[in-house]
């Protein structure tokens, strides 16, 4: 094999390296997104107000599963529960903390916004274009698939790949995977960067949020700490609390209805706490938590190296390919 062809296929792996996975995992995303808009009705605002008038928005979502999970299949040639999705007691009693986690230290936004005078109640049960409890429900099923192709995509995926391909001399295995970490959380808040209301200040906090939501990941090598976090965070920001959840108007719905007040540099105004002081703080003392869970469940805390390690198929499993 020619040295030009190295940079595309690794002999030893018998794939293509991490580079051109990224990238063919990127397009092919874009292609299956193209599809699910070309799927949308032309008449879908007619159905606005119910249910049905979303279902156009669970397209792309479903597209990024789609192209995430065909990916590990025959661009990685992995199992799917390499990205992170084992599904043992230990992964689902992780979920368990990830989602009260997420509810814990937006309900400490809450309370201090509310005894700061920074917000004001102005109603309970609150809703916009669908009745409440449909619209809660809604949202409640779109932060879940939120949280998890949010997760697959960026960490699961992203950030698996980048620490595989990163983990080269003389960054080696852990560097590699810090690196990947940096650059995928980096990813995560230019993603958010086109919101409704998003400031530079909004795009670094949701950097740090890239962060603190791929630590889990990087610590344990599973997503579901990961996934239960996301969930509940956007959930119980928009459809609990009332808050605007990453500049959009998500919390139209919402069991708490408030004024923002406050200074934005703190609240995070109109894009939400997450572009906020305060939505920072919550996220250094979620990475404590997460520390502290991780000890005592695992016994100590270090770089789940894992992360970065190819495994391949056993023999008589593997796909052909250049030799």
């Amino acid at each position: 094999m020619s040295h030009l062809s190295r940079l595309v296929w690794s002999p030893a792996e018998r794939r293509l390296r991490a580079l051109w996975r990224l990238i063919l995992h990127t397009l092919l995303i874009a292609a299956l997104g193209l599809a699910a808009v070309s799927l949308t009705p032309v008449d879908s605002m007619a159905w606005a107000g119910t249910l049905a008038g979303y279902l156009p928005m669970a397209l792309p979502a479903l597209a990024i599963v789609a192209a995430t999970l065909f990916a590990a299949r025959f661009l990685d040639r992995r199992p799917v529960s390499d990205l992170g999705l084992q599904f043992t007691p230990a992964w689902w009693r992780d979920l368990a903390f990830g989602l009260l986690l997420g509810a814990i230290l937006m309900l400490l936004i809450f309370v201090l916004e509310l005894a700061l005078g920074w917000i004001a109640i102005e109603g309970f049960f609150t809703s916009g274009s669908m009745p409440f409890w449909s619209g809660i429900l809604f949202f409640l099923i779109l932060f879940l698939g939120v949280g998890i192709y949010e997760e697959l995509l960026a960490r699961g995926y992203h950030l698996k790949n980048m620490a595989e391909g990163l983990g080269f001399s003389p960054l080696g295995k852990a560097g590699g995977l810090v690196m990947a970490l940096l650059i995928s959380s980096a990813i995560f808040g230019l993603l958010h960067a086109g919101n409704p209301n998003a400031t530079v200040f909004s795009t670094l906090n949701l950097f740090l949020a890239g962060l603190f939501l791929g630590l889990p990941f990087v610590l344990t090598d599973q997503l579901a700490m990961s996934i239960g976090i996301h969930i509940t965070w956007n959930f119980f920001q928009g459809n609990v609390f009332g808050f605007p959840v990453s500049g959009t108007s998500a919390n139209e719905t919402s069991f708490i209805a408030v004024q923002q007040g406050g200074p934005d540099l703190w609240t995070g105004g109109a894009f939400g706490p997450e572009a906020g002081l305060l939505g920072v703080l919550a996220m250094l003392f979620g990475i404590l938590l997460i520390l502290l869970w991780v000890r005592w469940t695992r016994g100590t805390v270090g770089l789940a190296l894992s992360v970065a390690e190819y495994h391949p198929p056993a023999s008589g499993e593997t796909a052909p390919g250049p030799s």
